[in-house]
Formats: structure tokens, C-alpha cells, sequence
């Protein structure tokens, strides 16, 4: 084997369910390029991951597990019989490629808006406005003050992200991401600045974790713990209404620890930005800070590069990288890795575009700019 080879990013990992050809994952990243009347999958979808099936695991775009849980256009729901059959074509594509899918299941609560609820108010665990902008059919729009869920309401999107699970199994995704990170639902609830609940479900770190604990048990019903992963951002800052506090880190470390108790596929951390480097109680280096607290496969996100992510790998603070936006614009980015070559740089106004294929699928692999 070549220097090149021996790099621990393509070095394959088996734990548990994961038995993976490479270390790099594709991280979620919202596309909106389900551009249709039923939010579902569709072939340009399917051909988008497919193309990017050598990843050692994919994790999908932040799927809604309900109406309620929607926020930004043309994104992929999965609680309908129509979401369901389009994915079924896209694990299909993957499977096809040789590659492995997880679906990620997504409620964004407060940052969403009355445009995708008939004009009612997005739910949260307390009416505070995160003062963001939401991504509508028209264009991005201020976020408003949401409406603080029941007690019974919490129970009820339990059920949600249940049901999600088991329609991703029926997808035939090899397993699910509970997103419960960047500013969205359960991030709402771990943090006192957006969670000023006087029920079972606020006040102390245990309480704010509860409907997250919840969900994870209701799960574990329809599918099996071991392909279930979970996504935290512990140190996001100043970003849609989350600020940490002097509890964030004893919330998160609570939670994180508590997670030992169940057998999962993997934590997914997000490192810390820069915006947290002057408060004393930040966590500054999030992989180092939680590799020895949890026990399980370690998946870390957050700006890295294939220097950064073999370095990160060989000081044993993870096990996988999580890459993003080098996968948007290198389909083949495991090979481009393999070969030390050049990447693809990408088209940032094109993200969230309706273009259809520009910007999604239209970026050239290795092969293709050699012929």
C-alpha cells in the first residue's frame, strides 16, 4: 500500500453495526431539491447521493418527521407514503454503489414560520423568538415568537419521530441521526435560553433532556439502538438563538454521559467555533473534551480537511470525519483523498437553489476532468 492509502481516513471501521470501507461521512446537509407537491425523493435525489456512494457512510439531508416539523423549502419529508417510495429509490441508488445511508430525522421547531403552517406559530418549548431569519417560498423571512408545545403536544411528536423511524426502515435506510443539534428542537429544549418550561420537560439538565431520552426509547421500538446515531452541537454560539450558558457544558456532559447507557451506532459532535474562544465556560476543543466521557463510535464534524481529519483520527479524539461541503463539490472525494489531488471548489450560491442539477450534480469527478 502507497503512503496515500495508509491514511487513516481510508482506513475501513467496523463497530457494532457499522461495517464501513472508509472513515469519511458524508454529513447532512440540507439541498432543497425536493421541489414537488409531496416534499418527496426524487431521481435527481437519488442520483445526488448516489454519486457520492463511496463515502464510508452517508447521512441524509434533514428529513421532517411531520408537516409541523418543517422549515425551509423543498426539503424531503418522511411521514408519507409518497416521501417513503422516493427514498426507497435513493438507498436503492446507494445500495447499488456499494455505499451505506442513514437518514437523518429533523423537527426544526421555532425556526420555522406561519408560511408553512397555514399561518399558525411554530412550536418550541417556550414562546421566544430566536430573532433569526427563516428560508421561505418567498425568499428568507424574520422568525417569529413560536408557541410553547402542551405537555401532551411533546408526547405527541414522540410518536413522530417514531413513526419516522420506522418509515425509514421501510426506505431501507441502513439506519437513522436523531437531529438534535444547530438550534433546531431538541437543541431548543437542552438550553435555559430557549426552554423556560416549569413542567417535567424544564428547569434542570435532566428535565430538558427528557423528550430527547423520550424519543430515543420510543425508537428503539422500530428499529434497533445499534443503527440509531445521534447529532449534538454542544458549543454552537450566537447562532439561531442558542448562547451558551454556565450550564450548557454540564447539560451537554449529562447527556452525553448518559448516552453510554444505550447502544448506539455513533455520537455526531460538531467542533466548537471561534465565537466561543473568549467565554470561560465554552467548551473549546469538543472532541477531546467528550472522547474520554462516551464510550461509543465517535463521529466529529465541523471545517475539516483531509490534513485535519487524518490528524484528528491519529490522535484517537474520533473514529470518523464528517465532511460537508467538500462533498457538495467532490462526488468522488474518497478517491480524490486516495490520489492527494485537487478538489473541486464550491458553488456556495447554489446551496439552497432551485437550478436542479447546477450545483447538485453537475460537479466533475477525477475521471471525467482526465477525459
Amino acid at each position: 500500500m502507497s503512503q496515500l492509502e495508509n491514511q487513516p481516513l481510508l482506513q475501513p471501521y467496523q463497530k457494532g453495526a457499522l461495517n464501513l470501507n472508509n472513515r469519511l461521512v458524508m454529513a447532512p446537509m440540507t439541498r432543497s431539491r425536493s421541489n414537488n407537491p409531496e416534499n418527496a425523493p426524487n431521481e435527481l435525489n437519488a442520483l445526488y447521493y448516489a454519486q457520492r456512494a463511496s463515502a464510508g457512510l452517508i447521512i441524509s439531508e434533514g428529513t421532517p418527521v411531520s408537516p409541523q416539523g418543517i422549515g425551509y423549502i423543498n426539503i424531503p419529508g418522511i411521514y408519507s407514503a409518497a416521501q417513503v417510495e422516493g427514498w426507497k429509490e435513493v438507498t436503492k441508488a446507494v445500495h447499488e454503489k456499494g455505499g451505506k445511508i442513514y437518514a437523518q430525522l429533523w423537527h426544526v421547531g421555532r425556526m420555522s414560520h406561519p408560511d408553512f403552517h397555514h399561518g399558525d406559530l411554530p412550536v418550541a418549548p417556550s414562546a421566544i423568538n430566536p430573532n433569526d431569519q427563516a428560508f421561505t417560498a418567498e425568499g428568507f423571512k424574520p422568525t417569529v415568537t413560536p408557541r410553547a408545545l402542551e405537555t401532551a403536544e411533546i408526547k405527541a411528536i414522540v410518536e413522530d419521530f417514531k413513526k419516522a423511524a420506522a418509515n425509514a426502515v421501510e426506505a431501507g435506510f441502513d439506519g437513522v441521526e436523531i437531529h438534535s443539534s444547530n438550534g433546531y428542537l431538541f437543541h431548543q429544549f437542552f438550553s435555559r435560553c430557549s426552554n423556560q418550561r416549569t413542567d417535567e420537560y424544564g428547569g434542570t439538565a435532566e428535565n430538558r433532556a427528557r423528550f430527547f431520552f423520550e424519543v430515543l426509547d420510543a425508537v428503539k421500538e422500530v428499529i434497533d439502538l445499534s443503527r440509531v446515531g445521534v447529532r449534538l452541537n454542544p458549543s454552537m454560539h450566537e447562532q439561531f438563538g442558542i448562547t451558551v450558558d454556565e450550564e450548557t457544558a454540564p447539560t451537554f456532559e449529562y447527556i452525553v454521559q448518559r448516552l453510554n447507557d444505550y447502544n448506539l451506532a455513533y455520537l455526531h459532535l460538531t467542533e466548537a467555533s471561534p465565537k466561543v474562544a473568549e467565554l470561560p465556560y465554552a467548551i473549546k476543543e469538543v472532541a477531546k473534551h467528550f472522547r474520554p466521557l462516551y464510550n461509543g463510535t465517535l463521529i466529529i464534524n465541523g471545517g475539516f480537511t483531509q490534513e485535519t481529519g487524518n490528524k484528528v483520527l491519529e490522535d484517537g479524539l474520533a473514529d470518523l470525519v464528517a465532511f460537508g461541503r467538500p462533498f457538495i463539490a467532490n462526488p468522488d472525494l474518497v478517491e480524490r483523498f486516495a490520489e492527494n489531488a485537487e478538489l473541486n471548489a464550491p458553488d456556495y450560491n447554489t446551496f439552497y437553489s432551485n437550478t436542479a442539477e447546477v450545483g447538485y450534480t453537475d460537479y466533475p469527478t477525477l475521471a471525467e476532468v482526465s477525459a
